[in-house]
């Protein structure tokens, strides 16, 4: 993944590009540090796949879906709120002391790669820290990986 082009380009085991989707990374650029807003660098794996077989625009909270579908009018009625929809990636970091263990832990600060809404821009860092995609990419992303996948973000 790179955080200078806002892409995420999925790669097979012989290193062939299969696809490549638009993100949006932290608003506050890259970082480690716990309750930064900034996405963290690194290698990291997919630790855990949620939201299978949902819905897509299912809205998620806690990382369970709330039973509802996003729509604009709910964006509307809810302008704080940082949408988590259609799919979640949690990830881990593979690094001890850059973006696992105390004070930079991925996986404890709850770093995703998750959908957003439609209407979001993608290719602009504007997210808390997450990855924010497209829902049908990010369905069709989780559709493509596995727990244990790796990914490194640049």
């Amino acid at each position: 993944m790179s955080l200078d082009r806002q892409v995420l380009t999925l790669v097979s085991h012989d290193g062939t590009v299969l696809v490549e989707y638009p993100v949006s990374t932290a608003l506050n650029g890259p970082g480690e540090q716990d309750s930064s807003g900034c996405t963290p660098r690194g290698e990291h794996y997919i630790r855990a796949k949620i939201g299978g077989g949902q819905p897509i625009r299912t809205v998620f909270r806690g990382r369970r879906p709330t039973g509802e579908i996003h729509t604009p009018e709910l964006s509307r009625q809810n302008p704080e709120r940082d949408w988590i929809l259609s799919r979640i990636l949690w990830l881990c970091g593979l690094e001890p002391g850059k973006n696992r263990g105390r004070g930079v832990d991925t996986f404890r600060r709850f770093i995703y790669i998750h959908g957003t809404p439609d209407t979001e821009p993608m290719g602009v860092p504007m997210s808390h820290g997450c990855v924010r995609m497209r829902n049908a990419d990010v369905v069709d992303l989780y559709d493509r990986v596995s727990a244990g996948t790796a990914v490194v973000i640049r």
